[in-house]
């Protein structure tokens, strides 16, 4: 079976006649076109949309990012839209690359972005390539053994005999002896995890440097059998100091195993598919980059649920979430983030701006804020967004700013001008001090 990969990007049109193919526009077998209409028809019944059909002869892709492999061997790169000029695919996956690690809080060894510019490869690779060398490193710290209790019948005495066991020997069998001893195996949770997210890249990787190391850590692993339940053993993962060096490789297994993904293809077919809407991946890129940025006596509360819109029958009802709460002090700040490009000299159009979400944060601003206080809409910096927009007024008392949020810097800009406790240089000491709040 032979495998293509095509890079597009987010809401991209993809067809089986033969074009031009660009970033906004591709080809696709149309054994592949069809299975991502069996796709998206199962993501409508979750209330997702991944593709739109459009005149039965193309595809628009809607704001996923990730990686789809489909049954045929087509390998599907989905990108972040958001570059508009210069080498946007490299760019592209370098930004999906950074968001993810961020807003998923896995582990890297390297210090900067050196790791992203070196290993210029899709997605699915880059995880896998970062998994093998976890495993690597662990490799040489040394994987963990336990003794572990086998009782059996031997015609040799080893370790204890079963003397109960033993006593109830039939005549015949008098010269086998029941035994229990112990044996150092490295049959361990943790140990079948790594391994059955090891055999997954071995059989998925088309990188010859990861193929090259992912099978000399398999030669490593023959002694360990793949796990028959995951979720039992990622429950059963040991946290204790003596199994501290595993815990770097362990979102990496999760994530190759499909057990940490905000949105992963599972069914019949056991491909590479991972998965991402780009709205929520944004908002946790923001929440991983404020958090490093307020105050250790700051907190931020992802997704708070503490107030109602309104009361019925003495009960509440339609419960208010914004994306991010921040509390310092007595003082608190609701912000929302929208994965959406304005246009700042676009006045007529109010800048791209939703009369929805106004409304949306108003009502934020009237149950978390008791109608006093400063609202924040975020969204990505571009060409045409650079700066804040002058602040929107509810009344005397409630304001609303729009910022944009510069992907690059990891930093919220003209955050000065408003009364948000975030500081444009933080430690390192206190960024570990601080601890997000909420869930």
């Amino acid at each position: 079976m032979s495998q293509a990969t095509i890079t597009v990007r987010e809401y991209a049109r993809l067809t089986t006649e033969t074009i031009d193919s660009s970033l906004d526009r591709a080809q696709v077998p149309s054994t592949a076109f069809d299975w991502l209409c069996k796709l998206s028809s199962s993501f409508s019944k979750s209330g997702a949309a991944l593709v739109h059909v459009e005149d039965r002869r193309w595809l628009c892709l809607d704001n996923f990012v990730g990686v789809l492999e489909t049954p045929c061997g087509t390998r599907l790169e989905i990108l972040p839209k958001h570059f508009e000029s210069g080498d946007c695919v490299s760019e592209s996956r370098r930004l999906l690359r950074r968001m993810i690690q961020a807003a998923l809080d896995l582990p890297s060894r390297e210090v900067g972005d050196a790791d992203l510019e070196l290993f210029d490869a899709p997605l699915s690779e880059w995880i896998m390539h970062r998994f093998l060398q976890a495993l690597d490193h662990l490799v040489k710290r040394g994987v963990r053994f336990d003794y572990q209790r086998i009782e059996e019948e031997q015609r040799f005495l080893r370790g204890q005999m079963d003397i109960v066991k033993q006593m109830r020997q039939p005549p015949g069998r008098a010269h086998i002896f029941n035994i229990r001893h112990d044996v150092f195996l490295p049959d361990r949770p943790e140990n079948r995890l790594l391994k059955s997210a090891l055999e997954q890249v071995c059989t998925s990787t088309k990188e010859p440097e990861n193929w090259r190391l992912a099978n000399e850590l398999r030669s490593l692993f023959l002694e360990v059998q793949v796990s028959s339940n995951i979720t039992q053993d990622l429950r059963q993962w040991s946290n204790n100091r003596l199994m501290s060096h595993y815990q770097s490789v362990k979102p990496w297994c999760e994530l190759i195993l499909k057990k940490q993904m905000p949105l992963a293809v599972a069914g019949e077919w056991q491909g590479v598919s991972l998965l991402f809407p780009m709205e929520k991946l944004f908002e946790r890129y923001v929440a991983a980059t404020l958090r490093r940025a307020l105050p250790y006596d700051a907190k931020l509360t992802t997704h708070a649920a503490s107030e109602y819109l309104c009361t019925h029958n003495g009960g509440q009802i339609f419960r208010l979430e914004p994306d991010l709460l921040i509390q310092h002090g007595q003082e608190r700040w609701v912000l929302d983030t929208k994965w959406k490009r304005l246009d700042a000299a676009d006045r007529d159009n109010k800048y791209g701006l939703s009369q929805g979400d106004f409304y949306q944060l108003f009502a934020y601003g009237k149950k978390y804020l008791k109608g006093k206080g400063e609202l924040v809409l975020i969204y990505p910096r571009r060409m045409a967004f650079k700066k804040a927009l002058e602040p929107f007024e509810f009344d005397g008392e409630m304001r609303l700013w729009v910022l944009p949020f510069d992907l690059e810097a990891k930093s919220l800009v003209d955050h000065e001008a408003t009364t948000l406790p975030i500081s444009s240089h933080i430690t390192e000491e206190e960024s570990v001090n601080y601890r997000e709040v909420g869930t």
